[in-house]
């Protein structure tokens, strides 16, 4: 066995674990299936956690993971696919961050995997066994590797900005509801 070969098998095998484990949970989030929220739950649960709206959000995530989970256990758009991983990533790490950093105590062991793992294969490409190497790799390269992984940057800390101001505002207005019960005979 050569090298290459091996790497090539170890890049499908990668691709079949982090895109069918981002499949399962982008699942849970569109439909409901496999023990999930559903979009419904997941609007809510969204809301809840400060990226609003909700529902709006809920789909990104869902279709994010779902998406691009299924491109990367295909090996088509990888670089897409890869950045669209750690992007729903990045953000449920930022979630989960609070929480330390083991999956065990709710920390955010699992999606930084994840969201690595996702990161690197958009970067390496999806190997020989892949449809990107069927269609020639019009799809896959270096530059779209590190163009995709940059755009998934940008667009996650845009994310987590616009949620960490909206838990801002919102954390504001419960101090201002609760000044307000204390003024009161």
């Amino acid at each position: 066995m050569t090298c290459a070969y091996t790497r090539d098998v170890g890049l499908l095998v990668l691709r079949g674990a982090v895109g069918g484990s981002l499949v399962a949970h982008g699942v849970q989030k569109l439909f409901g299936w496999l023990g999930g929220p559903g979009l419904d739950g997941m609007a809510g649960a969204m809301d809840h956690m400060g990226f609003r709206p909700g529902r709006a959000n809920a789909v990104a995530a869902g279709v994010g993971e779902a998406g691009g989970g299924a491109l990367m256990l295909l090996g088509l758009a990888t670089p897409a696919a890869g950045a669209a991983g750690l992007g729903t990533m990045a953000a449920a790490a930022a979630v989960h961050a609070p929480h330390g950093f083991f999956a065990g105590n709710g920390g955010l062991e699992h999606p930084l995997v994840l969201g690595v793992a996702s990161g690197a294969l958009a970067l390496t490409g999806p190997g020989r066994y892949s449809l990107d190497r069927l269609l020639g790799d019009r799809l896959c390269g270096p530059a779209a590797g590190v163009a995709a992984v940059a755009a998934a940057a940008a667009a996650s800390c845009a994310v987590l900005v616009r949620r960490r101001r909206a838990l801002h505002a919102e954390a504001a207005a419960v101090e201002a509801r609760a000044a307000d019960l204390d003024l009161l005979p």
